[in-house]
């Protein structure tokens, strides 16, 4: 029977990932690194990395993205920690998750530091990432679709102006359902939107209106108890 020693539970090492979903074209993404260095180089993977001896962790998460991905003041939530003694190669290796939503078009990503390419990739295809990745994504996707249904969330993945069609395929590809589209406009009806006096630009079909969520009479409303979000 092996042994328990007192130094054996100072051997294991922390790390952070960053998990962060945009939306573009009808698909909710990720962002992925290409991993430039072993274990697993050349698989793409979330970013992330060990964390130093004195940081903190929502130090060590900002740091990390800002190092292989360039973006920076990136409001991030910690959600999940992953703890399996085999998910790493090279030993012990528990990883907290931090999560983050972004519009794709107001950002600039790059590779850099051992990311030899960074890279927003549709949920619907995601490849083989390294580690145990792909679970660590798949159950924060879960979480980010339980807020979808109770928080106004999508506002902050849908463009500052979108059109009702953008809103429900935003939805539609969430929960891989296609809604009737008088049945979602019902839905939504009681959500604070602003309707402006512009439309889509450059666009082939008839160019629908665009709306922007009121979130100051939202946040009056919660107060008041007057309204809660639900889809």
């Amino acid at each position: 029977m092996y042994r328990i020693e007192f130094n054996d539970f100072f051997t294991s090492a922390f790390s952070v990932d960053c998990i962060i979903f945009g939306y573009s074209h009808g698909e909710i993404k990720a962002l992925l690194i290409k991993r430039a260095m072993e274990p697993f180089e050349n698989l793409w993977a979330i970013p992330g990395d060990l964390i130093y001896p004195d940081e903190d962790l929502e130090e060590a998460a900002e740091r990390v993205l800002f190092e292989l991905t360039g973006l920076k003041q990136i409001a991030m939530h910690q959600s999940q920690t992953f703890g399996k003694p085999n998910r790493h190669p090279q030993g012990r290796v528990i990883t907290v998750s931090y999560f983050a939503l972004i519009r794709i078009d107001d950002f600039e990503v790059k590779a850099s530091s051992w990311a030899g390419d960074v890279q927003w990739v549709s949920l619907e295809n995601m490849p083989a990432l390294a580690f145990d990745h792909n679970h660590i994504l798949s159950s924060t996707y879960e979480i980010l679709k339980l807020k979808l249904q109770n928080e106004p969330v999508c506002f902050d993945l849908l463009p500052e102006r979108f059109t009702l069609n953008e809103f429900q395929q935003l939805y539609e590809f969430a929960f891989d359902q296609a809604f009737d589209k008088a049945n979602f406009r019902k839905k939504i009806k009681y959500i604070p939107l602003i309707a402006h006096d512009e439309k889509q630009q450059n666009v082939k079909h008839r160019p629908a209106k665009l709306f922007s969520f009121d979130k100051k009479t939202f946040e009056e409303a919660t107060v008041n108890n007057s309204y809660t979000f639900k889809m």
